[in-house]
């Protein structure tokens, strides 16, 4: 990313939770973080002072003096020890607030919209953007903002003392006599400013690989929930070599990966280190003729070894803080990347129009696959209300494309689709899905558990789709997808249309993993308790012919045919 965009990208991050309705507790708890920051840049100044004071005491034999200096460090260093402490709470404080917002605000955008769905092959781990980068991003931007300004009121207040401090130092060129006032500051800076830009030369490829190890680092993990979440499958399958040959090649890239930043850090770990170290030696080296000449005591030696010392590290805020920024852009280049995935998913939408009317009615829709090719075309149709359409044709013909079209997930698509307004309107695909938690979570799911029906209807719904053992189960946390069969999940999902009685409902072979007869008894529980209910299924199976009023049968390619059942 350029560095252009990167500050755009950060910008952009930065700017909405201090613009938010939050803003005005967010930046008066900011401003009691900086303003403690500075009071620890004070009662650092004043420890300078103090440093001079004690040292020329020791020098001068002042044994009257020492006991108050030291009671005098002693309530620096105290008022210093609590203001530093609170300062690091009240910025943690401040941290968890800001990430809060952030990861409502990205929950509520990705979740928005079917957001999730549409960006399944835009973007990496999108998880890992919420659950880490957003925490990364909060953590890094408030430390190197805070310590900038610390460093640079650092700056300002020692500067000051080392310009005073360093005096004069003269030499002759030519004749001339050229006089160089503070000049153990003009040399701190020139200093820190040639360890900046080796810094940045030494360190810049960081960046990328930062961001790369996050990545790979994700894959990895990835790949390992994938397996988790089909562990029968893939016992069934004795998969483990495949699975293995996967872990191993994407292990490896972190491992590559790392080798790399590992080299990289200690290039530029070698490098700020000799920096720093060299930093302590040179005041000493450059004051030491003044100190020798007896232009200052020992106090005022310590004293200017330690406020170069303070305007260096100031100066040398970037050097320092080189692996910190370089965490910081892969962190932005990461979420901003997937900022725009979901701002681009949200504004592609299908041609397809939503209308009311008093039944279901399609009109000249068409739908595509992303290649461009045709499935339907110019579809047309009415199904009046307690009606009943069964969706039949070839496997890859269209049939679960159709009913993605009807829920809106499908974009490839055009034409107009009216219900009624205010209809409640219920999907149910072949594998149902099952939350962890309790029993009753995934029974009552899409609806939360705190507007949970009674137990006893609950118990009755469940003996009714011919589920008794689970009555007593409502309560039991565990994970049901894998110890419910396909069936049971079915069944499940039945009770699940049951409880909110919508008055559509659509089925992608919902009924696949059911018998024969039970598959009849599921569609004949549905035309008992939900009389009105309007049914569209999606099946192969001969016995779902009797079940409905309509067939609408595609031939994938484009064509259709629809025809009376009953």
């Amino acid at each position: 990313m350029e560095k252009r965009n990167l500050f755009r990208g950060f910008w952009t991050l930065f700017k909405g939770y201090w613009s938010s309705e939050d803003k005005w507790k967010a930046r008066g708890l900011l401003a009691v973080v900086i303003a403690m920051n500075f009071a620890m840049v004070y009662l650092l100044v004043q420890l300078n002072e103090w440093y001079q004071i004690f040292w020329d005491a020791l020098q001068n034999y002042e044994a009257e003096n020492f006991w108050p200096l030291v009671g005098q460090f002693t309530a620096l260093a105290f008022c210093y020890i609590i203001i530093a402490v609170y300062a690091i709470y009240l910025r943690q404080m401040l941290q968890i607030k800001w990430r809060t917002w952030m990861t409502n605000n990205y929950l509520s955008a990705w979740l928005g919209g079917q957001t999730y769905y549409r960006l399944q092959d835009a973007t990496d781990n999108p998880d890992q953007r919420i659950s880490e980068d957003i925490g990364q991003f909060v953590n890094l931007s408030l430390a190197l903002l805070i310590g900038f300004l610390k460093q640079l009121t650092t700056l300002a207040a020692f500067g000051v003392v080392l310009w005073n401090l360093s005096g004069s130092f003269s030499f002759t060129v030519g004749g001339v006599e050229i006089v160089i006032a503070g000049y153990m500051f003009w040399f701190s800076l020139i200093y820190s400013g040639i360890g900046t830009i080796i810094a940045h030369k030494v360190g810049r490829k960081l960046i990328g690989l930062n961001f790369d190890q996050q990545k790979f680092e994700a894959d990895f993990r990835f790949s390992m929930m994938r397996v988790r979440e089909n562990s029968e499958s893939i016992a069934f399958y004795r998969g483990e070599p495949a699975e293995r040959e996967v872990f191993d090649m994407k292990f490896s890239n972190v491992i590559k990966n790392y080798w790399q930043l590992m080299k990289k850090t200690k290039h530029l770990n070698f490098y700020v280190n000799a920096y720093a170290q060299l930093a302590v030696i040179v005041p000493l080296i450059m004051a030491a003729p003044r100190y020798f000449s007896k232009e200052i005591q020992l106090g005022g030696l310590m004293q200017i070894s330690s406020a170069f010392g303070r305007v260096q590290d100031a100066l040398s805020f970037f050097v320092d803080s080189y692996d910190t920024l370089a965490n910081l852009a892969a962190v932005i280049n990461r979420l901003d990347g997937f900022t725009a995935h979901m701002n681009e998913a949200q504004k592609v939408q299908s041609s397809v129009t939503r209308a009311t009317a008093p039944e279901l009615k399609i009109s000249a829709l068409n739908v595509n696959l992303p290649t461009g090719r045709e499935l339907l075309k110019k579809l047309s149709l009415e199904l009046q209300n307690a009606k009943s359409l069964l969706v039949t044709g070839a496997s890859g013909c269209g049939k679960s494309t159709l009913l993605r079209t009807l829920a809106g997930l499908w974009r490839y698509a055009s034409g107009e689709i009216s219900l009624p307004s205010n209809a409640r309107v219920m999907f149910l695909p072949q594998k149902p899905y099952l939350p962890l938690g309790t029993l009753r979570r995934a029974l009552i799911y899409p609806s939360a558990e705190k507007v949970s029906p009674p137990d006893d209807r609950l118990k009755e719904i469940l003996r009714r789709v011919d589920l008794p053992a689970l009555v007593d189960k409502l309560d039991t946390a565990d994970d049901w997808s894998r110890i419910l069969s396909l069936g049971e999940q079915q069944r499940l999902a039945f009770a699940r249309v049951l409880l909110s009685a919508p008055d559509y409902i659509f089925l992608d072979e919902a009924t696949s993993a059911l018998d024969e007869p039970r598959e009849v008894e599921m569609y004949k529980l549905l035309r008992e308790d939900l009389p009105k209910l309007t049914v569209v299924s999606v099946g192969h199976r001969s016995t779902l012919f009797d079940l409905h009023d309509t067939e609408l049968n595609l031939d994938g390619a484009g064509g259709y045919k629809l025809r009376a059942l009953s």
